[in-house]
């Protein structure tokens, strides 16, 4: 598995889910075609990892959580997919 900045792809895909690493542009730039599809694709295994997790019924802090998680990865890809798009990567 590649890394980035000395981290894992999973490690740093959490860290975006968790809020301590923003997916911009910039942040993308110093990622080479093969590490940002791989990125791409990390991002969608974690994004069915955490909605395979048993939902919290009746926790509204659990589930607020779970969907910020979510709504982050989702901004992310689309930012991976306008990046990839702009510079012509094939991300399939």
């Amino acid at each position: 598995m590649a890394s980035v900045r000395g981290k894992s792809l999973k490690a740093l895909i959490r860290d975006v889910a968790e809020g301590y690493v923003a997916v911009n542009p910039l942040f993308l730039k110093s990622f080479e075609p093969e590490v940002l599809k791989d990125f791409y694709h990390e991002i969608s295994k974690v994004q069915i990892d955490i909605r395979s997790e048993k939902f919290p019924t009746r926790d509204v802090d659990a589930i607020r959580l779970r969907n910020v998680k979510l709504q982050r990865l989702y901004s992310a890809v689309m930012i991976i997919r306008n990046f990839a798009r702009e510079r012509r990567i094939s991300l399939l």
